[in-house]
Order: C-alpha cells, then structure tokens, then sequence
C-alpha cells in the first residue's frame, strides 16, 4: 500500500448534540401519581423552571439525544468528513451507542467540543448508563487523575473549546459559539437554536434538528481553527487555507445536503485588520 492509499488517520472528532425531554421521566420522577401524559409533564416543567430561573432548559438527567453530528479531522486539521449518527431514523438509543462505538473504532481521538463538559458528554454519558453500554476507556476512573479521560484539564482527550476560552469557567464568555463564530465570519446561528429543539422534534422535524446539529459542528470547527492559530499550532495563513478548502468540500457536498448551501449563504470571510 502506497501512502497515497492510506486512508488519513483521524486526529480529532469535533461534536455537537441536540436532545429532548424523556416525557416519561419526568411525569414519574417530577410528578409522581399525578398522571400527567409526557408532553404535559415536559410543559408544566418548562413553565416551572422559566420561572424560577428565566430559562426553561431542562436539567440533563432529564435529557436524551435526538443528534449527533460528528466531523472528523486529521493531524493537520484537514475536515475529513462530517455526519450525523443514525440517520435517518435518529434513533437515542443507537445515537449514543454509535457515538461510543466511534470514538473507540477510531482510535480515540481527542474530542472536541463547545460546553461539551458542561452539557453534552454528561448527556451522553447517561444514555450509556441507560442503555447498558460499557465505556471502561471513557471511565477509566482507576486512573491517575491527570491521565482519566473525564479530567477537566486533560485536553488530550476533550478539548472543550468554552473551558479554554473563559480559562476554565474563570471569565463569563457571553455571546457563546455563536458570538465566537461570527467573529471569524461564519455564520452562527441562523434561524433556530437550541431552545426551538423540543418544539421541532414534537413536530416531526427530526431532518431540520439534525441539519442545525451539522451546522454547529462547522461552527465549532472554525472556531477550532482559531484556536490553533491562538495556541501557535497553526499560521494565520494555514488556517486561511484550510477555511478556503472547507468551503469547497462544502460547496461540492451542498447538491446532496442542501443545509450547506443554506450555511454558504450566510458565509462571511474574515479579514484581518489594517494597520
């Protein structure tokens, strides 16, 4: 086999998830005896908790994943592919066991991820307590602590792009993914965010979730490159190169996923700026 024929290694999977609220759960756990069917235990929670807090974001314990979008990235920081787990039936209990299954089949790359930590490995994490799933590798928790795959500040194996940012939760960093993107020139969210999610899945949009899941990947993607020009892994110049090959495959892969062509609409080319 000549290097030409080998297949690049995958160096990095960067991910995003969508969920929505296991009705069930929390009709038995929230409300217990009251007989409340899932959607109105999944309502009366959301009015609940906006307001008590102002936001109606249900604890993730409550949660499980309705997407995944993965992108697969090598050594040089390449996008090799990115796609979402289980399509089209999406399905939570195979999502999480794909996931799982992935990380290892690939080798264990490094994850990367924005507030992964924070929201969507503990999502993930209790899905394969639900469903059975052995993760030893994931929770190698005889480890010692700087070598555990769950330690906060081992980046080798998540790289969570919001704990390096805001210095591990020292600094408030408003705006989030979609403010870190723009400010790259990509386009961020357009038209949905995560709290549209539960109202999309009841209406059956369960292709549109996993579209807005595909676009935050990218997000997080350039987002990532940045952060490699901030670390001195990458030049301002390579990372150009790579936003300009991106957009190409994006381009050539947009006839077949037209959510890519709705992502090149809002396309924004960053300049640098001018003494």
């Amino acid at each position: 086999m000549t290097t030409a024929d080998r297949k690049p290694h995958v160096e990095y999977l960067i991910f995003d998830i969508e969920a929505i609220a296991d009705g069930p759960l929390v009709s038995k756990i929230r409300y217990p005896g009251e007989g409340l069917s899932g959607p109105e235990a999944i309502a009366r929670y959301r009015a609940q908790l906006l307001a008590e807090t102002g936001r109606d974001v249900l604890p993730v314990t409550f949660m499980l994943p309705i997407s995944v979008a993965v992108a697969k990235v090598d050594a040089e920081y390449r996008l090799l592919d990115l796609s979402v787990l289980d399509a089209p039936q999406f399905r939570p209990h195979v999502i999480a066991r794909h996931f799982w299954q992935g990380w290892n089949h690939y080798g264990r790359p490094t994850l990367v991820s924005f507030n992964g930590r924070g929201y969507d490995l503990p999502v993930l994490e209790l899905a394969a307590y639900r469903y059975g799933y052995p993760v030893p590798a994931w929770f190698n928790v005889e480890a010692r602590s700087f070598e555990q795959a769950r330690n906060r500040y081992n980046i080798e194996t998540h790289l969570d792009l919001f704990d390096l940012l805001s210095n591990f939760g020292a600094a408030r960093l408003s705006g989030g993914l979609n403010l870190l993107a723009n400010l790259v020139g990509k386009p961020g969210k357009v038209g949905v965010d995560g709290s549209q999610v539960q109202g999309m899945f009841d209406r059956g949009e369960s292709t549109e979730i996993n579209d807005y899941c595909r676009c935050d990947v990218l997000d997080t993607y350039f987002v990532f490159l940045r952060t490699r020009v901030l670390l001195g892994k990458l030049t301002l110049d390579a990372e150009r190169e790579l936003v300009a090959s991106t957009k190409q495959w994006l381009e050539e892969q947009s006839a077949a996923l037209p959510v890519y062509a709705h992502y090149l609409s809002h396309w924004g080319d960053w300049q640098p700026p001018v003494d």
